[in-house]
């Protein structure tokens, strides 16, 4: 799964990597970015465009917004049968970038948190779909969730799903909004190359949301993970 991550490029720097149009937008660095808080996304469209979600995806036919938990995260194995996601697979696709996210070890009573990396320390991209919730009162919340696969060897000994980071050859297959084929869109939704990335344990700090800054990356140890 994914349950928080981290983004400090700014906002000139994510731009180009991700070709859209940075004018009004603002990106302060983000070291421990959690569930409902605003987040960055990238849409297509013709020229790509980014813009602010809600993280927790609020499907277009939900009674309320507070119905259930905040549907952070879509397993890529079942969006096809979801309701909540069938529709966005097809139609409402987004890149959602980040430098890093968490996970904490599985049967640590600690609690003991993972930040997981490029190797070559680079923004990325997380396969994002989005919604937009509309109150009968007039009120409208876009959101969005990040789509999830089984984890790969890197992360096999912490968790057993990782956010699915797209290939960048690939970001373009993903905002194309002419593609419409579950089958297609899903056959990309796969573990990220472990060769590539990174684990390193960071300060229990990032425990808690309300935690931010660069201490929240000091490690317990220097040694890393695998």
């Amino acid at each position: 799964m994914c349950g928080r991550y981290s983004l400090i490029a700014d906002i000139t720097q994510l731009a180009m990597r991700f070709e859209f149009e940075a004018a009004r937008l603002e990106q302060p660095p983000r070291y421990n970015i959690a569930p409902t808080q605003p987040v960055l996304s990238v849409r297509g469209g013709g020229p790509r465009y980014a813009s602010y979600m809600r993280w927790g995806l609020v499907p277009s036919g939900a009674n309320s917004m507070s119905v259930g938990p905040p549907l952070i995260n879509a397993r890529a194995e079942t969006l096809s049968e979801r309701p909540s996601f069938r529709a966005a697979l097809r139609e409402r696709r987004c890149l959602i970038p980040a430098d890093g996210f968490y996970e904490w070890r599985r049967g640590s009573g600690s609690r003991s948190p993972v930040r997981v990396t490029m190797a070559s320390g680079e923004p990325f991209a997380f396969a994002g779909l989005w919604d937009t919730w509309r109150h009968p009162g007039g009120e409208h919340v876009t959101s969005c969730t990040i789509v999830t696969t089984e984890a790969n060897e890197l992360l096999q000994p912490v968790h057993d799903r990782m956010p699915v980071i797209l290939p960048r050859e690939l970001e373009p297959l993903w905002l194309n909004e002419e593609v419409r084929d579950p089958a297609l869109l899903s056959s990309v939704l796969v573990p990220y190359d472990s060769g590539l990335m990174d684990a390193h344990e960071v300060s229990t700090l990032v425990n808690s949301a309300v935690n931010e800054g660069p201490e929240l990356w000091e490690p317990p140890q220097q040694t890393r993970l695998l």
